[in-house]
């Protein structure tokens, strides 16, 4: 088992279960994440019996970075895990700080036909401790801290709930990487009972839905999971989730060129949201080699954006990062793999 993939609830009953206080799973978090040490034999304020237990027991291996790419305000970075599976992170620099998008699958299930990682199927869940790990290896590069995390990368995040709940456990604890709730985001294509079951939880996170179109027919065309939770069930789930966490929920809106980014999709988005709590990131698409999509010209998108500011619908414009290097989330991965 690795030690990173614990919260320090987890830990404190392992500690229990061999006959050692509790408080030495915080000892254990801050030799971790406040001191950054890499060997357990470093956990000086444990006796020696217990941390040769730990290393009976737990290892601290991490991902391998084994490609990374570079371009103005962002970084791609092409992991390679225990098991010589690869996923990939990018870190964006922007105006507040450090943000990273983090992948949560090995390949994904969900079919969108517009994402180069849905071309490549999923292999298996990451486990916890492999996201973390995402998040440990690049600060040690960059020698930066990470403010906020997105879980956005590969894979679709509640198809793994589990090793993602925990994992912002993890880089949420005040002796964790602390990184506020309110700084990470997990973007989901909309399983409708995972979003249920998340909105019980007493986490103050972001929660983002890849919407994509705004109707059932386009949409489900273009993502398959329509077809199992059509539109209309998931704007009432959004709804009930934004009553019981009082939170915001965004709405993401890749634009492609042609297919859902004319006025009339602008209006029909609109009419889809009115009254929620919502607002709208308008995404202008990466371009990839193995997909015929095609980005949205900068007076479509413009267009569209004002569309929605007329209907009242609160709307942003994402920045573009990393033109140059392989942005698109699985482009790097399918780029080696080929």
């Amino acid at each position: 088992m690795n030690l990173y993939g614990l919260t320090k609830e987890e830990l404190e009953q392992y500690f229990v279960s061999i006959g050692e206080k509790k408080f030495k799973a915080t000892q254990v978090f801050e030799w971790l994440y406040q001191k950054r040490v890499t060997t357990i034999e470093e956990f000086s304020n444990i006796k020696k019996e217990v941390r040769e237990q730990l290393q009976k027991d737990f290892s601290l291996e991490l991902p391998k970075v084994i490609k990374r790419e570079i371009d103005i305000d962002v970084e791609k970075y092409l992991f390679e895990l225990s098991d010589n599976e690869r996923i990939e992170a990018v870190l964006m620099r922007h105006n507040y700080g450090l943000s990273v998008c983090v992948s949560s699958q090995v390949g994904c299930n969900m079919g969108c036909k517009f994402c180069e990682s849905g071309r490549l199927k999923k292999v298996r869940n990451l486990e916890a401790h492999e996201m973390v790990g995402q998040i440990l290896v690049i600060e040690s590069l960059i020698k930066e801290r990470i403010s906020s995390v997105v879980i956005m990368g590969i894979g679709e995040p509640l198809d793994n709930y589990e090793n993602v709940i925990r994992f912002i456990k993890i880089i949420n604890d005040a002796k964790g990487i602390q990184i506020g709730a309110r700084h990470i985001t997990l973007s989901t294509c909309g399983l409708i009972p995972k979003i249920k079951e998340l909105s019980e939880l007493d986490i103050q996170i972001n929660l983002a839905i890849s919407l994509h179109a705004p109707n059932d027919h386009l949409r489900s065309e273009i993502m398959p999971i329509n077809k199992a939770y059509p539109l209309q069930e998931l704007m009432e789930t959004i709804k009930e989730y934004i009553k019981k966490t009082n939170r915001r929920v965004t709405m993401e809106y890749i634009l492609l060129k042609g297919v859902n980014d004319q006025k009339k999709h602008a209006k029909e988005l609109a009419n889809l949201l009115r009254g929620m709590n919502v607002y709208v990131n308008l995404i202008p698409y990466n371009e990839t080699n193995h997909i015929e999509f095609q980005k949205s010209d900068k007076e479509t998108i413009d267009a569209f954006y004002r569309e929605l500011q007329k209907e009242k619908i609160q709307v942003t414009v994402r920045r573009e990062f990393g033109s140059s290097i392989s942005a698109a989330c699985g482009q790097l991965r399918s780029k080696e793999i080929k």
